[in-house]
């Protein structure tokens, strides 16, 4: 029997107790702590455990699990494939497969205390595994979690799926210190409607005058039609660099006015209207990012207009009765840099392509 302490190499360990299971305890156990708890051990299926290799009692899994609970997870261990095993928590990658090979050359599972035979598999890892196979609901609803998490990678605020699932049409709207521009798009990536306008005051003084802001935007948004959601681009600038802070405060404002009033305007039984999506994500679906920056979408757009007229089924079909006038307004532009009207249209194509066709 060891007394509180026990000094060893000059250096003072502590011997508690209560029972540990770091490396430094074991050996001090081995050679003088050998008083052992009375206390009877507990065993249930969601204990935590330390060491993974431990070993366990012999058929501690199967006093784990009823008789009924044990014949369905052996059910699934046997017959199911390697992507339906996958679906349960715990299963994945090599796991699975693992399981199947497992299967092929030593036959089926005949109890759940074989399964700890395959390789990756010991004592802690099967129980969750078990317990997994017999809450399927559980994993069910994390395997949400991965679409969700993606959606607002590129997307606010968070919108349920069955809306952005029904989106008939939306207008994509991208906007920048001279100008502004729209696209006006079907789910069948028809364009219904693509506009510009660089007729306006914002930008020219340092004065941020509400008012001017209001009249412009107002103004603008007279034009637009009815959509099922209306998309700003949400640009990617630090706030960092002091020698952007005017722009950015001008996109603060633009985003912050537009929200209020398309909004106010298209607001359908009080549910929000208005995302917003990230720049550079738009980009990287359309392989459009240089590092942390991105490129012109020119000649991507150009090649939609082109596609248009010469293939059967284009990515991004412009009626007949619109694609001359949309072809001079891009024309118009080739000389200067109009990325916002680009931009717009890209937009439009990937929210469709990312959110609502995933």
């Amino acid at each position: 029997m060891c007394g509180p302490t026990l000094f060893m190499a000059g250096e003072r360990w502590r011997c508690f107790l209560a029972p540990s299971r770091s490396s430094v305890f074991r050996v001090l156990n081995n050679s003088c702590c050998r008083k052992k708890s009375t206390t009877p051990k507990k065993i249930t299926p969601n204990v935590t455990f330390c060491d993974e290799n431990a070993k366990e009692p012999e058929n501690a899994l199967d006093k784990l699990f009823s008789s009924e609970q044990q014949a369905s997870i052996l059910h699934v261990l046997n017959t199911a494939s390697t992507k339906e095993l996958e679906a349960f928590r715990f299963l994945r990658g090599r796991r699975s497969l693992n399981i199947v090979k497992h299967r092929e050359n030593f036959g089926p599972f005949q109890n759940l205390e074989s399964l700890m035979n395959v390789r990756l598999f010991k004592y802690k890892s099967t129980v969750q595994v078990c317990n997994s196979i017999l809450c399927p609901k559980t994993r069910g609803e994390k395997r949400k979690l991965p679409e969700n998490r993606f959606l607002r990678k590129f997307l606010k605020p968070d919108i349920e799926r069955e809306r952005l699932k029904a989106v008939n049409s939306i207008i994509s709207i991208v906007f920048g210190t001279r100008r502004i521009a729209w696209a006006h798009l079907d789910r069948k990536l028809t364009v219904l409607d693509w506009q510009q306008s660089d007729r306006w005051s914002l930008m020219k003084g340092t004065s941020y005058s509400s008012s001017v802001y209001l009249e412009e935007i107002s103004s603008i948004i007279s034009k637009m039609p009815k959509a099922d959601f209306y998309v700003l681009e949400k640009t990617g600038l630090s706030i960092q660099n002091s020698s952007l802070f005017p722009i950015l405060l001008h996109f603060h404002i633009m985003e912050a006015m537009l929200y209020v009033l398309l909004n106010k305007t298209f607001a359908q039984d009080g549910q929000h209207q208005v995302l917003s999506m990230n720049r550079n994500a738009v980009g990287k679906h359309f392989e459009l990012m240089v590092g942390d920056s991105r490129t012109s979408g020119k000649e991507l757009v150009k090649q939609f207009l082109s596609d248009s007229v010469l293939k059967a089924d284009p990515r991004v079909f412009f009626p007949s009765d619109k694609i001359v006038r949309y072809r001079q307004m891009f024309l118009s532009t080739e000389l200067q840099r109009v990325e916002e009207l680009y931009d717009s249209l890209l937009q439009a194509v990937a929210f469709y392509e990312l959110a609502v066709f995933d």
